[in-house]
């Protein structure tokens, strides 16, 4: 299901013509680009993004050069890029352009059992992974992006596409603490690249670690907001006041340690996180509602965890944190 891809698909012609490369070729559902996985002869398993818009270039100029960047670091998987023929990262020509990276086998932790060991596993690995993309030089990070935590003042708009009802009042009072409380602070945060988009369809579970795929969102915001969009992912456990993400938080601070401030905003991060997704995806899937299932694939699982966090103050959500955080002192 390709959400706003539209353009004739000339894969394999672009594969044979930039990297010498012929397969057996399959499109994968992707909301912008397109996605295609590709078999080679010699048991080599590939991902070949295209694109026809023009402001794909600056993305896919930043995901092929966040790919290659990551290569040789520890403590977390990511898939490699592999040059054209002229030795480039990506190609571009009239109206297409795209790059070729490997494809990492594992299981996706939306289709895993989230179990306490393999959350902190999780935690650790989004740790390491932050602190290797941080001092890289990459381009096009400050690119237009809506999932920018720099929108989410604006993403009330979307509220009148939300059905009346608990979720909405919850999404209201989350966006309206962000906007009062944590916005004003986030400043005060230490910013860097990110990927910005660690849900458990783009984090696998393989026999080398814990991956990362899909950094197609990423850009500069503050470190603790992959965190923040991590943990608001597996707050399901309506027993526990995190809901679990107490274990990926956990491993998270195992390796990168929280400041008090951090400390103090991520669970306000999480709501709004959750909020946020709750109403892209609802005006999105306004837009296209023939794709709407797949655009609202994370929509329930963010509805649960918003009810969960939505049971906690700021002092007992500052509280819940600090003791995850002590859990591995």
């Amino acid at each position: 299901m390709q959400v706003g891809v539209t353009e004739p698909d000339n894969s394999a012609d672009l594969l044979h013509r930039h990297y010498g490369l012929t397969g057996a070729l399959a499109t994968l559902s992707s909301e912008v680009e397109r996605t295609v996985a590709v078999d080679l002869a010699d048991g080599r398993r590939l991902i070949l993004k295209t694109s026809a818009r023009p402001e794909a270039l600056d993305s896919f100029r930043f995901q092929a050069a966040a790919i290659a960047g990551l290569q040789g670091a520890a403590g977390f998987v990511a898939p490699a890029a592999l040059p054209t023929l002229g030795g480039d990262l990506i190609f571009a020509e009239p109206g297409i352009c795209g790059y070729l990276q490997t494809r990492l086998d594992g299981t996706a932790l939306h289709q895993a059992q989230p179990t306490p060991d393999l959350l902190y596993q999780t935690g650790t690995a989004l740790a390491r992974l932050d602190l290797a993309l941080e001092p890289l030089p990459l381009p096009a990070t400050t690119r237009p992006i809506l999932w920018h935590i720099g929108c989410w003042p604006r993403l009330m708009e979307y509220a009148p596409h939300l059905p009346a009802g608990p979720i909405a009042t919850q999404v209201a009072n989350a966006m309206r603490d962000y906007v009062e409380t944590i916005e004003p602070q986030i400043c005060d945060l230490e910013w860097q690249v990110t990927h910005n988009d660690p849900s458990p369809f783009n984090m696998m579970a393989t026999d080398h670690g814990l991956g990362f795929i899909d950094f197609g969102d990423g850009c500069q915001s503050p470190r603790l907001q992959d965190l923040a969009i991590a943990a608001s992912h597996v707050v399901q456990d309506p027993g526990l006041a995190l809901g679990g993400a107490e274990h990926l938080i956990s491993g998270y601070a195992s390796v990168s340690p929280l400041s008090a401030l951090e400390a103090r905003l991520l669970v306000g991060l999480m709501r709004a996180r959750q909020s946020a997704l709750i109403l892209i995806n609802y005006w999105r899937a306004h837009l296209f509602p023939s794709e709407a299932q797949y655009i609202k694939k994370n929509v329930a699982r963010a509805e649960h965890g918003l009810a969960i966090l939505s049971a906690l103050t700021a002092v007992s959500g500052e509280a819940a944190v600090q003791a995850a955080l002590s859990r591995h002192t």
